[in-house]
């Protein structure tokens, strides 16, 4: 399945500015710094109601407020799982992120794993010790049926590591440069793409080679999907940002934060529209401090 009504959301406790990630997160802005933990829990909380209305099975895990782990709202960069019964864990760029591999967090997805369905773990951290890195859904956007993984290179996405995540996976890869109107390789796939079920949102300008643009949308002509082009502007207002869940009766759900919807033209939602029902939280002081939006706090869950 390329979608579920499950999820892990972890709930902030110290949310706030990053310093170690924001080297090469671009996406990240100072601001609101002083109640940035009061301002991103009510936009968590917000989000979370949206979705339970929608139907959406949301297991909300509460941080701790040690070790301090400024950016846990993010859990989609350091584990996955997978209908084939896999837990992923993934190598972290930032040595404050790895921290977020918490007793709680790993506690609730055993939980849920319970039901016989997670069969294995697959352990990629040891990749920290030489430096090289992949974070989750976050570099990967994966084209689950047909066993595709998308992966802009970046500080955070190395493709040994992503050689190993598909052998252990059995997925094929296509990866390719992405950078934003600074010419700097942007940090994280998922800020540039996503991959509902019958449709891709891409910024094609930022893959400034011919060559890979026109393998990428090959790669989208070949999963028979409808590629929805978005700017560099609007992927600068997380327009790219974006998951497809299933709410209530199977209902197919798109989500998106309240600054990216306002970014996208009228034709663009009613494509979207015609596919999915949107729901778009604001989450201002969240996309503003993190450098991450709706999709980057989602961890689906398939077993």
């Amino acid at each position: 399945m390329q979608t579920t009504s499950r999820i892990l959301m972890v709930r902030p406790v110290k949310f706030g500015f990053n310093e170690q990630t924001a080297v090469n997160n671009s996406f990240q802005r100072r601001g609101l710094e002083l109640s940035a933990q009061e301002m991103a829990l009510a936009e968590f909380d917000n989000f979370v109601q949206l979705l339970k209305a929608s139907g959406v099975d949301v297991t909300v895990v509460e941080d701790t407020p040690e070790p301090h782990t400024p950016d846990s709202i993010f859990p989609n960069n350091w584990f996955s799982t997978h209908e084939s019964g896999e837990l992923v864990l993934y190598p972290m760029c930032a040595p404050n992120r790895r921290l977020e591999r918490k007793e709680a967090v790993l506690k609730a997805i055993n939980e849920i794993g319970h039901n016989g369905k997670m069969k294995r773990i697959v352990d990629l951290t040891s990749w920290e010790e030489k430096n090289l890195f992949l974070e989750g859904t976050g570099s990967l956007i994966l084209d689950r049926p047909n066993k595709m993984a998308f992966v802009c290179r970046s500080p955070r996405s190395d493709e040994k590591v992503l050689e190993r995540f598909c052998e252990e996976l059995d997925y094929e890869y296509f990866i390719f440069d992405a950078t934003d109107n600074n010419g700097s390789l942007i940090y994280h796939t998922n800020v540039m793409m996503c991959i509902g079920e019958k449709f891709v949102v891409a910024c094609l300008d930022s893959i400034r080679n011919i060559e890979e643009r026109e393998n990428f949308i090959g790669f989208v002509e070949d999963c028979d999907k409808e590629l929805v082009e978005i700017s560099m502007e609007q992927m600068e207002n997380f327009a790219g940002n974006m998951l497809q869940l299933r709410g209530k009766g199977g209902e197919p759900l798109l989500i998106m934060s309240a600054t990216a919807k306002r970014s996208l033209t009228a034709e663009q939602l009613a494509t979207l529209s015609s596919y999915c029902r949107i729901i778009a939280p604001e989450l201002e002081s969240i996309e503003t401090n993190g450098g991450g939006s709706a999709r980057c706090m989602i961890a689906e869950i398939y077993f």
